[in-house]
């Protein structure tokens, strides 16, 4: 007999086959629940066990996840969110990203936890699930449309204008290996490819609706923490104001912003380009995920010198840099519109503006021609080439078809050097972020599981006081003993502090619940027992944290990865050309050091393999994924 599920998940899991056009409900024992959480968890667990060593992630034995949390759904700040994972058709290690928006709210109140989809359907299909049931409907007529139509056209067959709609546009049909998943037109699951995979199956879209939130067990500790939220809003304020991108000017100081493939130190023109501007002028609005009152979400609109549809939202920070200052550019229409043609062709931004940024140099650098580019004068600042490009590289076309692949095999095929320019980790294209400045961000880069992955990590300069002493502090590490460290240390005390963030982080993508929120990891376990009614700690979601990471960590080993590709690209072994950080560089022997030694905390041996001591100890049973 089933046992019933605890708070805050439904106990059911929701299995599609699409070669055999078949949907099998399955339940989640609790035990599994508690040891896995949910979102990153599962998709941690389902990847290992399920997906077989060594395929082509665009083959159909590949699998798509979706994953919500026991927080999913709630009506509360932050907890809109899910998790989609697969094995990345761009790194060919695991590939797993969080989004908002409401599409996961209405799967968890549509009666599921998690959805695993398998196999490759004959011809375009989208998926209904509604209520505890699930249909695979015929998706010919809208292969080939853009996001927002997609959406619309759903909306209409299903006659309900809140159906909820996580698809792909063309990128994702064309199996672009950056394309991203979007949840409605401007909310992007977008690291990893997996708008890729979903091409690859011949799905086109999943469209949700449900009614009944599973109950928690302690509503009054729910409404402690709405309250509390409501309390402290003016900690998320400068997000209410501008959503993200509102300090690039001070990012430009530090030498935090990108600037011409992070080749570079100065960007004189970067107020034309910051959220502060895009609100004075081309903002329209903002918008914001299912219950959750800060709405960070930029809305913009503009007719000349591009009309740029306000359905598409606008321009986050990782958005602005990446079309932006990373291509030398600081048209910010054209980036409105850069950002509008990847939602709509579901292709992942950042990956997309450092695969532009890449063509740029080597064009540049004369590695690229004009023939390679039939005419387009593919460089630095050019910002009517970089809209040309987005829109090659999602039908791959030209030089598109080439940069579609990212930009570490784009310089394997290219060559003469090309590799230099490509700024990747595992084949991940870098996020906005300069790892020079920030030493534990450097080492976050080099270890995470998914690659270049700035949201599972320590960024200094976040938990700096630049007026005072410049200590590292992070307030959840205190109580648990950690003390601030020194800014520029990258010592033991350093790796240590960006473990114990790291943990944070994956309990985040566990539960699911959004980074941007001011919540303790006390208020995490607060809030996780209030709604599943666990008695639960601090330590051990800490403990759960470590055992998704070594799981991830598995399935990279898994897939031939090793301590070798946990490196940077060279370039942050030199000094950028002019700005503040024209005089300093990262230490490749330091670097080093630190990795190793965060592999000791881990209990991984010298290339990063976990020890079968550590899987013992976190309950990783090799029956599970060997």
């Amino acid at each position: 007999m089933q046992q019933q599920a605890p708070g805050g998940y439904n106990g059911q899991i929701l299995r599609v086959n699409l070669t055999n056009q078949t949907t099998k409900i399955e339940p989640i024992d609790p035990s599994f629940c508690r040891k896995y959480i949910g979102g990153a968890g599962f998709i941690a667990y389902y990847l290992l066990s399920e997906v077989p060593p060594g395929i082509d992630p665009l083959e159909p034995a590949n699998k798509l996840i979706f994953a919500a949390g026991p927080l999913t759904g709630l009506t509360l700040g932050g907890c809109a969110r899910h998790t989609v994972g697969s094995k990345s058709p761009l790194t060919g290690g695991i590939a797993k990203s969080e989004v908002g928006e409401h599409w996961g709210a209405q799967f968890k109140r549509a009666g599921f936890d998690a959805l695993i989809i398998e196999g490759k359907s004959e011809k375009p299909v989208y998926l209904w699930i509604h209520n505890g049931e699930a249909a695979i409907r015929d998706a010919v007529h809208l292969w080939g449309q853009d996001t927002k139509a997609t959406q619309e056209t759903i909306r209409s067959e299903l006659a309900d204008p809140k159906v909820r709609v996580a698809m792909i546009g063309p990128g994702g049909e064309n199996t672009v290996r950056c394309a991203c998943l979007m949840h409605g037109p401007f909310d992007a699951a977008g690291r990893g490819g997996t708008g890729a995979v979903m091409g690859s199956k011949n799905l086109k879209a999943v469209a949700v609706r449900g009614d009944n939130l599973p109950p928690v067990v302690d509503n009054e500790g729910v409404k402690k923490m709405v309250n509390w939220l409501r309390e402290n809003m003016e900690l998320v304020k400068a997000f209410s104001d501008y959503g993200t991108g509102s300090p690039m000017p001070r990012f430009e100081q530090l030498g935090n912003l990108p600037i011409r493939n992070f080749r570079d130190g100065g960007f004189p023109s970067v107020d034309k380009i910051s959220a502060v501007t895009i609100k004075e002028t081309i903002r329209v609005g903002m918008d914001g995920c299912f219950g959750c009152p800060v709405r960070c979400k930029k809305v913009v609109a503009c007719q000349e010198p591009y009309h740029v549809d306000r359905a598409y939202g606008g321009p986050e920070y990782e958005t602005l840099g990446a079309l932006g200052s990373a291509c030398g550019i600081d048209d910010l229409e054209a980036i409105a519109k850069g950002n509008e043609l990847c939602n709509a062709y579901s292709l992942d931004t950042i990956s997309t503006g450092l695969s532009l940024a890449f063509a740029m140099e080597c064009f540049e650098k004369g590695l690229l021609t004009s023939a390679d580019t039939h005419g387009l004068e593919l460089r630095f600042g050019n910002a009517d080439a970089m809209l040309k490009t987005i829109e090659l590289i999602a039908r791959r076309e030209g030089i598109g078809d080439l940069l579609a692949e990212g930009s570490a095999r784009a310089a394997a095929q290219i060559g003469k050097g090309a590799e230099a320019f490509a700024i990747q980790v595992k084949k991940l294209e870098l996020p906005m972020h300069e790892p020079r400045l920030s030493k534990g961000l450097a080492l976050g880069y080099m270890v995470n599981p998914h690659g270049a992955d700035h949201m599972d990590s320590l960024i200094d300069i976040f938990y700096c006081n630049f007026t005072e002493k410049p200590d590292v502090t992070v307030p959840d590490a205190l109580p648990l003993g950690f003390e601030p460290v020194p800014y520029l240390d990258s010592g033991p005390r350093k790796v240590a502090l960006f473990k114990a963030l790291q943990a944070k982080r994956l309990i985040a993508d566990s539960l699911v619940l959004c980074a941007l929120l001011p919540y303790s990891a006390a208020q995490y376990a607060e809030l996780t027992a209030a709604v599943t009614g666990w008695d639960t700690s601090v330590m051990e979601q800490f403990r759960i944290a470590e055992r998704i990471l070594t799981m991830c960590r598995l399935f990279n080993v898994r897939e031939g990865f090793s301590a070798a590709d946990d490196k940077l690209p060279q370039r942050f072994f030199g000094p950028t050309h002019g700005g503040a950080l024209s005089d300093r560089s990262l230490d490749p022997d330091e670097l080093e050091k630190a990795k190793r030694y965060y592999y000791y905390l881990m209990g991984w041996d010298d290339q990063g393999v976990p020890l079968a001591g550590k899987l013992e100890e976190l309950g990783i049973e090799r029956s599970e994924w060997e």
